[in-house]
């Protein structure tokens, strides 16, 4: 078959797994406004990505930027680490070559650069006024309530913090509200960690910082719709209209975001607690990943004492693959994809996405490649997402110790949160998979 009938594979597979998102929920009556605007908003955005010519330009403008901040990023760790802060084949200025990868040097100081250089953007104002317009334009296109439109227009920019946004209606929003805000957090990927993802897939993919920035964007209202899918909204919101300027101002004041610290004095400040939250985040993505690995090789030693299947031995990730196998079919994989794409995103439930992006890089690199550059495109934007086993306990935690009182109900939703979230990566992923 051609690429034209992948393409319609793809495009059908946005249905299907909105219609799978239906079957698994609730089944109550929808609000055909907010499902069929997150539809139409979602394909508009994904058309205005791939096919018009003056935002694949500022995609490809966005792109560069990005890519010079992270090549900036990388002067300061060149600095402390020498030859194990550049990446495999790159020399140093006096001929000194790389002893190879090394992710803990080569990667996470860029986490930590990102985010001062995120903090900044926020003490200018600038990140403040992207949320907001981008809540107005959710709340208008999705029918969304206020709070719904607020925290999920700070997905974007943000992780659990996005919650911190709206948390003085957390505890009086609907279910549904609340399903909506978990998707939103879990199927977007927070500004400070795209960098990682970035470094994985810069050799590969050139124009990948665009691209990440646009799957997040077209996520939001994929997981809408599928959130909506999955517990629509029974209830009478209690934001009905735009949140209100006074509480985007308490939304947005330090105390709110991060209550140990008062509102900084200057620019030198603001970087050096910016790249202090980086240092905490950088240590949590690394014990995180020591922790994770660490614990699927001692399941996967439990496994192989099983009888092989396929002359295989079986481990963690070949068992979500088998679970994810149906999936690759639906995003516009071909048939000789198939097994490497659901190894690659059964994996990230339990290895995380970063480690999924790295595998995605390692089978893409070779002389040989894995997938095509359209089946590429797809898995990229299905694994732009927290989606994995550990941010449910990320997020579930962070909001049940921000609203304490609705600690039970927010782990029940946490867990189909998971679900849905992935459901919302795939339907980007759908998209991709359609018009790149």
């Amino acid at each position: 078959m051609d690429e034209i009938t992948y393409r319609g594979v793809a495009f059908t597979g946005f249905f299907i797994i909105s219609f799978i998102a239906w079957v698994t929920g609730n089944k109550d009556r929808l609000n055909k406004k907010t499902i069929a605007g997150s539809i139409f908003l979602a394909w508009s955005i994904g058309g205005m990505t791939f096919w018009l010519p003056w935002t694949r330009k500022a995609l490809e403008w966005i792109n560069t930027s990005l890519m010079s901040v992270l090549q900036a990023s990388q002067k300061g760790s060149v600095f402390l680490f020498g030859p194990l802060a550049i990446g495999p084949g790159e020399f140093l200025s006096d001929g000194t070559q790389s002893i190879g990868f090394v992710l803990a040097l080569q990667v996470l100081p860029s986490v930590i650069f990102f985010s001062a250089i995120i903090s900044l953007l926020y003490y200018l104002n600038i990140i403040q006024t992207c949320v907001n317009g981008f809540a107005k334009f959710f709340h208008k296109s999705m029918a969304l309530s206020g709070a719904e439109s607020f925290s999920a227009a700070a997905s974007i920019f943000f992780g659990i913090e996005s919650s911190l946004t709206i948390r003085n209606y957390l505890d009086r929003m609907s279910q549904s509200e609340l399903l909506t805000l978990i998707t939103c957090m879990m199927a977007t990927v927070a500004s400070t960690v795209m960098a990682v993802y970035v470094v994985a897939l810069r050799e590969i993919f050139p124009q990948i910082a665009g691209h990440l920035i646009s799957a997040s964007i077209i996520s939001i209202p994929c997981a809408v719709l599928i959130s909506k899918l999955s517990i629509p909204e029974k209830e009478s919101p209690i934001t009905p209209g735009p949140v209100s300027n006074d509480l985007k101002e308490e939304a947005f004041s330090n105390n709110s975001i991060d209550i140990n610290t008062q509102k900084p004095t200057n620019v030198i400040v603001v970087l050096m607690e910016g790249g202090a939250l980086g240092v905490k985040l950088a240590i949590s993505i690394a014990t995180l990943l020591i922790i994770v690995l660490g614990l699927q090789e001692v399941v996967d030693l439990i496994l192989k004492l099983m009888p092989k299947i396929y002359e295989q031995p079986i481990s963690i990730n070949r068992i979500f693959g088998w679970l994810v196998w149906p999936f690759t079919l639906l995003i516009g994989l071909k048939p000789e994809e198939w097994e490497m794409g659901s190894q690659i995103l059964g994996s990230r439930f339990v290895e995380t996405e970063v480690s999924a992006y790295f595998q995605l890089a390692s089978v893409q690199s070779v002389q040989t490649q894995a997938f095509s550059l359209r089946s590429f495109t797809a898995l990229t934007y299905s694994l732009c997402g927290f989606v994995h086993f550990a941010s449910l306990g990320i997020f579930v935690g962070g909001l049940t110790a921000i609203v304490p009182s609705r600690a039970k109900e927010i782990s029940i939703l946490g867990i189909r949160g998971l679900w849905t979230a992935f459901l919302a990566t795939l339907l980007t992923g759908c998209i991709a998979g359609a018009l790149a």
